[in-house]
């Protein structure tokens, strides 16, 4: 099972990137909703192959007994890799389609 905080979190960090890229350089720019689109979609991406890098991903019977509260680590993790990923996919998909 999926962790559902980290995806959130990865979504929302990702929307926020994409708006950061977007409004930091017009040739990036998409509009409010593309860049968010562009963003939670790149904040998906990244955040999920970072927290794979980083060990976030438990098996589901060990996700059982981990919920019993937030872990700070996975949340920081999915966060910068939602954030970055966000503005990373904003970027190039703005520079392609505004050349």
């Amino acid at each position: 099972m999926m962790d559902i905080v980290g995806l959130i979190v990865q979504l929302v960090a990702g929307a926020i990137g994409g708006n950061v890229a977007g409004k930091a350089n017009s040739k990036f720019d998409m509009g409010g909703a593309g860049n968010s689109i562009t963003g939670a979609i790149g904040g998906l991406i990244l955040g999920q192959i970072l927290e794979r890098v980083t060990g976030g991903a438990i098996p589901a019977d060990a996700a059982a007994t981990a919920t019993q509260g937030l872990d700070i680590a996975g949340i920081l993790t999915s966060l910068i890799g939602g954030g970055a990923g966000g503005a990373v996919l904003s970027g190039i998909v703005g520079m392609l389609k505004n050349r």
